[in-house]
């Protein structure tokens, strides 16, 4: 869409002292008459915009310039600020209400206290998640590989990585990036990080984007169906959504979904007590009966050591 091109074209204008024609009808696959008109548009639409001819030519956006708010609508410029408000909530920086302040200036209706759409992207840890969140991303920028001790389900290993994207994924923040000891590309989780150091600058290598598709990260290799008690609706309709599970006609819940391995399974029948029956894989009944007894084995003493 034209709007879309023109919004593109403007912010890297923003970012890039000059560029030329060429390069934006390459960028944005237009030819060059296409992006004339653009920048005319933009001009028109009170961008103050520099065209240079000659070898060192090009087009630049004039010096401290501020977005001006006929460009974007107000549901643009709405959906521009509940976005930087996001980014502020985990980056323990003013940096991005510093920026909303620019793209805000002249329309004070649009700044946070008068917003109605809030997304918080923080967690409960977030004095702990908000500098690493921080180190992470000036190690993005400056190319420089960070190492840290990593705390998983298979023990704790030392790692040190080329680090390239953070994500919010799955209600918790990660970083994309080159792991050295598995010489390939790894998914980390910043809660499990601990002790993170900066440290050498590296060359940047082509980055293909993880996929993070549910059926890639976490494969139906078991097919769980369970007897769920109807008082634990809310907890399948949170964790599975409303698609997972079948009312009976005694009231219980037919549960049925793909899990990856055996312990998820375990762990999250024995999580509802006495409210979940796990009916396939038939085989893991006897790995849920041996887990239960070895909880109750713990509870059967009165003495408790210190």
């Amino acid at each position: 869409m034209k709007l879309d091109r023109m919004i593109g074209i403007l912010s890297i204008l923003l970012q890039k002292e000059k560029v030329t024609a060429p390069y934006l009808a390459e960028k944005f696959e237009v030819s060059r008459r296409t992006i004339n008109r653009d920048i005319e548009a933009l001009c028109m639409a009170g961008i103050p915009l520099v065209t240079q001819q000659g070898k060192n030519g090009g087009i630049s956006i004039m010096e401290d310039y501020k977005i001006d708010k006929t460009l974007l609508s107000m549901s643009d410029m709405q959906a521009i600020l509940a976005g930087l408000r996001s980014l502020d909530s985990v980056s323990g920086t003013n940096r991005y209400a510093q920026l909303m302040e620019k793209l805000s200036a002249g329309v004070s209706s649009l700044m946070p206290g008068d917003a109605h759409l809030l997304i918080d992207l923080s967690t409960w840890n977030k004095k702990a998640l908000s500098p690493k969140i921080e180190l992470l991303h000036g190690a993005i920028l400056s190319a420089r590989t960070v190492s840290f001790s990593y705390f998983a389900p298979s023990g704790e290993t030392h790692r040190t990585i080329e680090p390239y994207n953070l994500l919010f994924q799955w209600s918790s923040w990660y970083v994309w990036g080159w792991c050295v000891k598995r010489r390939d590309f790894r998914l980390f989780k910043l809660n499990r990080m601990a002790d993170l150091q900066v440290g050498a600058a590296f060359e940047k290598r082509s980055v293909p984007l993880p996929d993070l598709s549910r059926m890639q990260v976490l494969p139906d290799v078991y097919q769980v169906k369970a007897k769920i008690q109807p008082q634990y609706r809310w907890r399948l309709m949170d964790e599975f959504g409303a698609e997972c599970f079948t009312q009976q006609s005694d009231g219980s819940l037919l549960f049925s979904f793909g899990f990856a391995d055996k312990e998820s399974i375990v762990r999250w029948i024995v999580s509802f007590g006495d409210g979940a029956q796990l009916l396939e894989p038939v085989e893991l009944r006897e790995d849920v009966l041996k887990f239960a007894e070895g909880i109750c084995g713990k509870y059967q003493y009165t003495d408790v050591e210190s």
